[in-house]
C-alpha cells in the first residue's frame, strides 16, 4: 500500500520487507474526487466491499517481519494511547478496530487501557494472541452486540472502510454514554494543497514528493482522505460530538534496511512536519480525532 522507492532500502533486501513499502496490496485508483464543500477526498472508483475485504483478510506474513512491524510502530502508537487515556479522563476498556500486529494493544496498557483486538485478518490475528492480547476475528458490523466499552480506537483503518457511516453507528451503540472513539485518518485536505506543488517549480515539486512519500500520501492508495471539516460533519451526524483534534504524521516505517541517508531524511522530514502541524491540525497529513457519544 506504499508508494516507497526501492531505492531507499539496501542491497540484497528481503522480499517480504517490501511489504508496506514499494509492494501495493491493491491496485491504484483509476480517479480521485474531492469535494469543494466539505474537503472529503475519495477515491472513485473503488474496489467492490467484498473484494477489499478479501484483500485484507488474505494477506500474510513471516512472524519475523509481523515482530519487527511491532516493535517499529509501538514507540509512535504510545502518543496515541497516551492522548486517548488523557481525553477520556481515566483507565478503562475498550476495543481497536483493525489491531493488526497490536502495536497500540502494547502501548495501552501503560496507560491504563485494556484494549481489545478486532480485525478480519485472522493469520495476524493468530500472532497478535501469541503477544499475550484478546483479539477478535471479524468486523465492527458483526461484532458481539451485548459488549459495551469506553472507548473504541479506529487507527489508520477508517479511510479503507465501505461503509464509515455505518461503522460509527456500529461504534455508537458498542459506546457506553459519554463513551470515546478515536479516529486517525489520512488528510485529504493535507493532499489536495500539497498535490497542487507538484505542477510547480523544481524546488515546490521535491517538497511535495518527500512530504507526500514520507506520508504515504503520494500514490494515495486509501478510500476516503477526511478533512477535519468533513470527518466532524459525520461524526455529528452519528451520534458523536468532538472533543479534541490532533494534527500528527505518518508512523516511523525505516527498519535496518532502510539506508541510512532514508532513515536521516524521514526522521527530519517528520520532525519539522510535526512541530509545524502542533498548532495546526488541519495543516496535518494524518489527522486524528477524538468524539464522545452524545
Amino acid at each position: 500500500m506504499w508508494a516507497y522507492h526501492e531505492s531507499r532500502l539496501k542491497p540484497g533486501t528481503p522480499t517480504t520487507r517490501l511489504i508496506d513499502r514499494v509492494a501495493f496490496s491493491q491496485h491504484p485508483a483509476w480517479r480521485l474526487v474531492r469535494c469543494v464543500s466539505c474537503g472529503l477526498v475519495y477515491r472513485n472508483p473503488a474496489e467492490r466491499n467484498y473484494e477489499l475485504t478479501e484483500i485484507y483478510a488474505r494477506e500474510t506474513s513471516p512472524p519475523d517481519v509481523l515482530h519487527a512491524l511491532h516493535d517499529t510502530q509501538r514507540p509512535a502508537v504510545r502518543a496515541q494511547a497516551r492522548e486517548l487515556r488523557k481525553v477520556l479522563g481515566r483507565g478503562g476498556s475498550g476495543l481497536e478496530v483493525g489491531s493488526y500486529v497490536g502495536a497500540f494493544l502494547s502501548a495501552a496498557r501503560e496507560f491504563g487501557l485494556q484494549i481489545e483486538g478486532l480485525d478480519i485478518n485472522p493469520d495476524v490475528n493468530a500472532f497478535t494472541r501469541s503477544l499475550g492480547f484478546a483479539v477478535h476475528d471479524g468486523d465492527l458490523m458483526s461484532f458481539d452486540q451485548s459488549r459495551v466499552f469506553d472507548t473504541i480506537a479506529i487507527w489508520n483503518t477508517f479511510d479503507q472502510l465501505a461503509d464509515p457511516r455505518a461503522v460509527l453507528v456500529a461504534a455508537w451503540k458498542l459506546l457506553r454514554p459519554s463513551g470515546v472513539l478515536a479516529i486517525r485518518v489520512p488528510s485529504g485536505a493535507f493532499y489536495a494543497a500539497v498535490r497542487r506543488w507538484l505542477g510547480g517549480n523544481a524546488a515546490r515539486r521535491i517538497a511535495a514528493e518527500t512530504l507526500l512519500v514520507h506520508n504515504n500520501l503520494l500514490a494515495f492508495p486509501y478510500r476516503w482522505g477526511f478533512s477535519v471539516r468533513s470527518l466532524g460533519k459525520l461524526l455529528g451526524e452519528t451520534g458523536f460530538r468532538v472533543e479534541h483534534v490532533r494534527g500528527d504524521v505518518l508512523v516511523p516505517i525505516a527498519d535496518e534496511w532502510t539506508r541510512a541517508w532514508a532513515r536521516r531524511e524521514e526522521a527530519v522530514v517528520k520532525r519539522l512536519t510535526s512541530a509545524l502541524v502542533r498548532r495546526r491540525p488541519d495543516w496535518a497529513p494524518w489527522i486524528e480525532v477524538y468524539a464522545r457519544r452524545d
